[in-house]
Order: C-alpha cells, then sequence, then structure tokens
C-alpha cells in the first residue's frame, strides 16, 4: 500500500515510518523542512520526502493522487506562540482539504483521551482536531491515548528526571490523578494494526496498557523499578502556576509545555473498554515492563526518537535552510584553528559532544550558562541530546540544534536556542589538510547584544581555547 506520514519528525513518526517499511509499504513522507530529516539512515527504495507545511497554502500540489492510507500525527503542543489550539485547527483543516482531493480511503490520527467534559486545552484541541478530519470522502480511525511510555517519550523522560533528582517531592495534588499508560511498542502496533481494517472505519478507539495508576504511584514505581527509595507528599495548596514552574526547574520541559502538561494531568485519563486490543491481538504491555524496555534501548544506544528533538525557536520553524549560511556582515565572532594529528578521531569527538560527554572543556561554566538560561525561561543545558552514537541536522543538543551534520564533509553546525540577545551559531570544521577550525559566531540584536557579546569575551576566550585544543589532541 501506498502510506501517506505526516509529522515523521516527530516521537511517534519515527518509531512507526521503520515498521511500515519493514512490512514493504510504499512511504511518502511529509515533512516542513528537508534538512530536518535524515532519510538515508533507512536504506529504502520504498521511502520518499515531499515538503510540505499544513499551515500554509500551497502544498497540494506536491502531494501524490494515489494514497490509500494517511497518518496525521501532527500537533503543536511545544510551540511556544500560545496559539497552539489555532495552529492544529488550521493544520488539520489543510490536510483535511488536500487529502480529499486524493484516492486515499483510511485516515489514522492519534488522539488524546477525553473522558471528562472539562478538558485542558491540549486535550480539547486534539478532540477539536478529531472533528475536523471528519469526512465523506475518506474514513477516519481515531486511536486516543493517554501517558505513552517508551525510550526519549516526554513521560517517560519526566518522571525520570522527578525519580532520579528528588528523594523527597513536595508535589502538587494532581499526582493523585488517575490515568492508564501504554507503552510506545503498544502504541506503533495499534496504529499499524488498524491499517484497512474496515471495522474500524469511521470509529475511535482509547487505547491504553493494562495498569490504571496515579501519577503518584508511577513515580513510586519507577523509583522501585531503578532501586531508588523516595517519599512523596501531595500540597493541595500548589497552583497550577506553581506546578509549571515545579516541573519547569526539576525537569527538561519548557515553562509553556510545562504548563500545558499540568494542565492536561488534573484530567483523569483513563480508556473506555478497549475492544480493539482484543480485535488486534495486541498483548498490552504492562507500566513495569516499560520502563525496562525503555532502559534497555537507553543502555544499548538504540534511542530512535525523543521527544527533545521537537523545535522549540520560532524563528527555526521557517526552516533550518534558513541557518544553513552563516552571516558574515554585522557579527562578532571568535574563530580558532588547530592541526589535528588523527582527523577520524577528532571527528569521533565533536561528534560526540554534548550531552553525557560534555563540551571537553569548563562544563561548570556550560553548566552555569544552562542554569541562567532555565532562569530566563529558556531550554537550558538539560535538554542533553537523544543518541550519543549518532547525530542528525534536526536534533536537539543541550541547548543548541543541529543545523548540518555531515561527516564525509567533516563539518558540523550547531544553532543557538538559548535566550540571547541575538543569534548564534557554533561551527567545527575540519580541511583536508587535517586543520581543525572551530568558530563561534554571534549577530546581535541592538545594543544589548553588543553589551552581552563584550561581557562574555573573557568566558569565551577561556572555554573555546580549550575546547579547540582537548579536541585537536
Amino acid at each position: 500500500m501506498k502510506i501517506l506520514l505526516t509529522g515523521v519528525t516527530g516521537y511517534i513518526g519515527k518509531r512507526l515510518l521503520p515498521v511500515l517499511l519493514e512490512k514493504g509499504h510504499e512511504v511518502v513522507c511529509c515533512v516542513r523542512d528537508v534538512h530536518r530529516f535524515n532519510a538515508g539512515r533507512y536504506h529504502s527504495d520504498k521511502l520518499t520526502v515531499i515538503n510540505v507545511d499544513f499551515l500554509r497554502a500551497g502544498g497540494r500540489s506536491v502531494i501524490p493522487v494515489d494514497i490509500d492510507i494517511a497518518f496525521y500525527l501532527i500537533h503543536s503542543m511545544a510551540s511556544t506562540s500560545g496559539m497552539f489550539a489555532e495552529l492544529e485547527a488550521l493544520s488539520a483543516a489543510n490536510f483535511k482539504r488536500w487529502l480529499e482531493l486524493t484516492h486515499v480511503r483510511q485516515v489514522i490520527y492519534l488522539s488524546g483521551i477525553v473522558n471528562e467534559k472539562e478538558l485542558s486545552k491540549h486535550l480539547s484541541s486534539r478532540k477539536n482536531v478529531e472533528s475536523i478530519l471528519l469526512s465523506k470522502v475518506y474514513a477516519l480511525t481515531t486511536l486516543r491515548a493517554g501517558i505513552i511510555v517508551g525510550s526519549g517519550s516526554a513521560s517517560f523522560e519526566i518522571i525520570r528526571d522527578l525519580v532520579e533528582k528528588m528523594p523527597v517531592m513536595i508535589a502538587p495534588r494532581w499526582l493523585g490523578t488517575r490515568c492508564q499508560p501504554v507503552a510506545i511498542r503498544n502504541v506503533v502496533e495499534y496504529l499499524s494494526g488498524v491499517m484497512m481494517k474496515e471495522e474500524t472505519f469511521n470509529r475511535s478507539f482509547d487505547i491504553g496498557g493494562p495498569d490504571v495508576l496515579t501519577y503518584k504511584e508511577m513515580l513510586l514505581r519507577f523509583a522501585s523499578i531503578r532501586g531508588f527509595r523516595r517519599y512523596i507528599w501531595l500540597m493541595p495548596v500548589m497552583t497550577p502556576r506553581l506546578s509549571s514552574y515545579w516541573l519547569f526547574f526539576v525537569t527538561t520541559v519548557s515553562y509553556s509545555l510545562a504548563t500545558q502538561l499540568v494542565n492536561s494531568m488534573k484530567v483523569e485519563v483513563v480508556c473506555k473498554d478497549n475492544e480493539l486490543e482484543k480485535m488486534l491481538g495486541i498483548t498490552p504491555i504492562s507500566y513495569t515492563k516499560s520502563i525496562e524496555l525503555a532502559f534497555d534501548k537507553i543502555e544499548q544506544h538504540q534511542v530512535l526518537s525523543s521527544w527533545k528533538d521537537a523545535l522549540t525557536s520560532q524563528r527555526l520553524e521557517k526552516g533550518l535552510s534558513n541557518f544553513i549560511e552563516v552571516p558574515l556582515y554585522g557579527c562578532y565572532s571568535d574563530s580558532k584553528k588547530r592541526s589535528v594529528k588523527d582527523a577520524g578521531r577528532a571527528m569521533e569527538k565533536i561528534w560526540a559532544i554534548g550531552g553525557d560527554t560534555g563540551w571537553y572543556y569548563a562544563d561548570l561554566l556550560w553548566n552555569i550558562r544552562g542554569f541562567i538560561d532555565r532562569l530566563m525561561g529558556g531550554v537550558g543545558i538539560v535538554r542533553g541530546r537523544t543518541s550519543q552514537g549518532t547525530i542528525s541536522a534536526g536534533d536537539a543538543l543541550d541547548f543548541w540544534r543541529v543545523i548540518y551534520a555531515n561527516k564525509e564533509e567533516k563539518r558540523l553546525l550547531l544553532y543557538a536556542e538559548m535566550k540571547l540577545p541575538g543569534e548564534a551559531w557554533l561551527e567545527f570544521k575540519i580541511d583536508g589538510n587535517n586543520m581543525l577550525y572551530q568558530t563561534a559566531t554571534f549577530r546581535p540584536m541592538g545594543v544589548w547584544g553588543r553589551v552581552y557579546w563584550f561581557a562574555m569575551l573573557p568566558f569565551h576566550a577561556i572555554i573555546f581555547n580549550g575546547m579547540i585544543r582537548n579536541i585537536a589532541r
């Protein structure tokens, strides 16, 4: 079958794509920025990538007509604009309008469980998108999930942060809310299992695992699995704003995302009777097993996708290609070069930079800068990286975004997502003469941008000199 896959650079899409290819399907991936998607990693002649932005007009012309199935996996919850509900409605409306001009028979949408009258803005938006996608031209199958657990998922990483960093938690009362977590493996099984199942046409199904737990119970069970002893007390007086700050400072989520999560976590998300489980013959994976499987992947460095790779900078939503050419005029730069004896080894060190590896010099100063960024509402350095072994354009790397990564060309280009009075790039490249070039470029915005650059010069002298020296060593 020929399948149109949206959201392929997101957490679920990256997990679903290899499964569809393994089953022999022809897959057309819709991406807003082709530079964020590494098609070469899949080694398949049945994979096509097209540039489509469902938030803008003009995408219809590149969508193939001979589509059998389409997956709608787009959401804007991580958007910093505060208008994610409006963006999700616009995207869904354009998707529906363009898909109705094709031969598509079934659209599959992953939504959220909506079994309470008073929903959060996030869950209300998901429900609204479901209404928009309904069509007389194609059949709509909606799968509604709550907490998705897997290596790199937002829920897993947030719980991991809380458990590993806080032996004692004075927590908001919403930790007493019940939910029904589902393993990412089961989610992918459900998504691929409903394809062309006519008994699922124009119907919605709740999907979840076998355990119904409160968030407090999830944290304590996670701690038990990891061999930690943790104590949690719930405070009924903690407001949603304080709860959001609590999540923001303890975990790796942005403040805007923390706010949406807090509002959603106050709503109970427990499945109704899941007949789809029997219909497809799927064996639900327990919460305990989900955590164990996630850590197996982490320890083997096989994390396929992470919620951290979602774009957080509105500037980058224009497309990574707009930032590949580092500006020269109106900029300040710190350029250094050093000869390397082993270019291959130096590239391995560059490709491993950030995350657990650190920045090869003055990591304390990097951490302080990251902490200051968190205080200002930025992403900070705690975001880390998805994989220590691989790196691709579009990946998050601490408070940087990978703009360009090509080992054969021996070039890595990063763009700063920290809060700055300007724009910043950091580039590493090695030429044919085994000369390593390390360049930090800053384009200031106004007087404060210039003040910032000169205030940071003493720290740059320490950090950048030490970094290139240790990479080249």
